[in-house]
């Protein structure tokens, strides 16, 4: 299946973004999954101001990825980030229906900031 992570991690240090990035497809890649894109959007105001262990967070780091893999990889995935103290949100979304006519629509991912 093809998902798409899209996560905010706390703002401050470029270091901890790839850090987590890296984390995310070592995992994706030793489960037998394929990375199809990563992109870095950079520091963004949140919609609304957020509490998350004892801090209080206002802007964060967004970054995207998009990835083929198995539901129970995707699910270790969102576990992971889940524990990460660094990560204030996170959220995967499947892309497409599981057909491959319908994925190889999708392309690269195309984003403008």
């Amino acid at each position: 299946m093809l998902y798409e992570l899209i996560g905010i991690v706390r703002p401050g240090n470029l270091a901890e973004v790839k850090e987590i990035v890296l984390t995310a497809g070592q995992l994706i890649l030793q489960k037998k999954g394929v990375i199809r894109g990563v992109s870095n959007w950079g520091v963004f105001l949140l919609p609304k101001a957020t509490s998350l262990h004892q801090m209080r967070h206002h802007t964060g780091h967004y970054f995207a990825m998009r990835f083929d893999s198995s539901v129970q990889t995707q699910e270790a995935i969102r576990n992971m980030l889940a524990l990460d103290p660094r990560m204030i949100r996170h959220t995967s979304v499947k892309l497409g229906d599981g057909k491959l006519e319908t994925m190889s629509r999708f392309g690269a991912p195309t984003w403008s900031a």
